[in-house]
């Protein structure tokens, strides 16, 4: 009987041990996934931080390119207008005399249409170096042409209001070049950055998919230690509880047998034959024990 309950007793201490140890893990374990959890948000509310960012230089990229469009339209309206009065004025004119400036002022507006087109069209290598070489020859044209413009004797042109209205629509035409190379400078900026940001969300979005799937593992284990520990309380409280019930059951058969043992002290018949019975039972070597 006494080396039961000693199996019991040891069991349950064991229990005990076991279930403070789950407990102890449940709440590494919960720690761990809380640090986890805790590096998950801070990287998604980076991303946020930089969603917005981007939201921001989409914006003024794409304001950039409305204005880039805009002076580009308004660009080739007046040099629309030029050639149309530079048209008009040779018609007016002698072919050697007039046919010279207008010559020059036709190269100027293609090489800068030319210079637009390289800076603003993507293009191939042989598609830029062809543009390239047009340039340079254009260009080479009308530095020859402007040597012999200023070398011919007919230096008194009449500037007619045709020829003051085609300079001002080049120099309206030049300002609005201006700002289109300015917008177009100003929306790469922007769309450079917007793409680095959208490569750094990228790079967020994983490295946050990482952690939440870290943070779950840790939070599944510390699920399955807890559910361990809630197994091994059971089982103590079940200990526990079978030995509450020996131990009233001991006291209870304690109880019976001081009632009985009383009532003998007060049976005189009872109290001789208990002793002839005591007496046979050490003749025996039995052990003595008090019984009604």
């Amino acid at each position: 009987m006494a080396s039961k309950k000693k199996e019991k007793w040891e069991e349950l201490k064991n229990a005990e041990k076991k279930y403070q140890s789950l407990i102890q893990k449940r709440n590494e374990l919960n720690d761990v996934a809380r640090v986890i959890r805790e590096e998950r948000d801070m990287l998604n509310a980076k991303k946020k931080e930089l969603l917005e960012e981007m939201k921001k230089f989409k914006k003024l990229r794409d304001e950039a390119v409305k204005q880039m469009k805009q002076h580009k339209e308004m660009r080739n309206k007046l040099q629309k207008q030029a050639k149309e009065l530079i048209e008009q004025r040779r018609k007016g004119k002698k072919a050697i005399i007039q046919s010279l400036p207008l010559r020059i002022e036709e190269l100027r507006a293609d090489i800068q249409m030319l210079e637009y087109k390289q800076e603003t069209t993507p293009l191939s290598k042989d598609a830029e170096d062809r543009i390239i070489e047009e340039i340079r020859a254009k260009r080479e044209e009308y530095e020859r042409l402007q040597k012999e413009l200023e070398k011919q004797k007919l230096v008194e042109i009449d500037l007619s209001d045709k020829e003051r209205a085609i300079d001002e629509l080049f120099k309206r035409a030049n300002a609005e070049h201006e700002q289109v190379q300015h917008y177009y400078l100003e929306s790469q900026k922007y769309h450079e950055r917007f793409v680095k940001l959208v490569e750094e969300v990228a790079t967020l979005i994983n490295e946050a998919n990482k952690k939440h799937e870290e943070y779950v593992e840790v939070r599944n284990q510390a699920q399955e230690v807890h559910k361990k520990a809630v197994e091994m309380r059971a089982k103590i409280i079940s200990i526990r509880k079978e030995r509450r019930k020996q131990w009233e059951e001991a006291k209870r058969i304690l109880e019976e047998q001081n009632i009985k043992a009383r009532q003998l002290l007060y049976d005189d018949k009872k109290i001789e034959e208990h002793a002839e019975e005591a007496l046979a039972a050490l003749k025996k070597g039995e052990k003595i024990s008090i019984s009604g």
